[in-house]
């Protein structure tokens, strides 16, 4: 019998509340435990709490009940252990690609040399040869969302959070860079949480997919994704496949939020 994976992630009784005029509850109770290397996918209504979760995974908002550990440690505040990727771009436009890669490294205190490699070697892994002097306005908005991607792998951090990165691609270049992500994450193995409002995103992508409530938000089920790895796009039209996004949608709120379940 194979050893239970490593802890890396204990979210505990989580509660965050917006404060104004009017408070809001975004967060309720959510406990959750990610192992080591897991790729996990939450989706939800819209508002119901999902970038909050990350934020406070991040320390860039702290809980007003609960704990969160990342590798026994209690988060407290942000560290380049948790990088974060955005929604909205994010790259600096002054910067190309090369510059805005080894931007993370040289903020480390990466020697000169070893920065050239890593950023080299992350050019190839991305098949960005050739655009390491392009600035972001020379690209495409899905190499822009790799290289955002990528800049925050490249620092080695612990735990990954991204925040719907494909969110504003249209379709066939967020079908295109799932897999530039999945080839990237299949090479550096790394834990993630990914929030998505694509139910196909997340069954392609995830080992796991946790559906929450809406607001406030609370876990209110989980799907294992036991499909094998590597994953392939044709995976996604086989009948197991559409049975799983189906399982999922089943376990949304109908009429709670917009929820993409590929082109629907």
């Amino acid at each position: 019998m194979n050893p239970a994976p490593a802890v890396k992630l204990d979210i505990a009784d989580l509660a965050y509340t917006y404060a104004g005029r009017t408070s809001v509850r975004a967060l309720d109770g959510v406990t959750l435990v990610i192992s080591d290397n897991e790729f996990l996918a939450i989706v939800g209504p819209v508002g119901c709490g999902k970038t909050t979760l990350l934020c406070c995974v991040a320390g860039l908002l702290r809980p007003a009940r609960g704990t969160i550990t990342c590798d026994g440690a209690p988060v407290v505040g942000p560290s380049p252990q948790r990088g974060f990727v955005f929604q909205e771009e994010a790259l600096f436009p002054w910067m190309t690609v090369a510059d805005n890669l080894a931007f993370g490294l040289q903020a480390q205190g990466v020697e000169a040399c070893r920065q050239r490699a890593l950023v080299d070697e992350m050019i190839d892994l991305l098949g960005l040869r050739g655009f390491e002097r392009a600035y972001p306005k020379d690209l495409s908005g899905g190499m822009v969302k790799m290289v955002e991607v990528a800049r925050v792998l490249i620092v080695d951090p612990a735990l990954l959070l991204l925040d719907e990165p494909f969110g504003l691609l249209d379709a066939q270049t967020r079908v295109r860079m799932q897999d530039v992500l999945i080839g990237l994450w299949e090479k550096r193995t790394k834990t993630v949480i990914l929030v998505t409002h694509d139910i196909e995103e997340a069954v392609y992508l995830a080992d796991r997919v946790i559906v929450f409530s809406s607001r406030p938000g609370r876990v209110k089920a989980e799907v294992r994704v036991d499909f094998p790895r590597p994953r392939r796009p044709a995976m996604r039209y086989t009948a197991a496949f559409l049975e799983l996004k189906k399982q999922i949608w089943d376990r949304l709120d109908a009429g709670s939020g917009e929820i993409r379940d590929g082109g629907r």
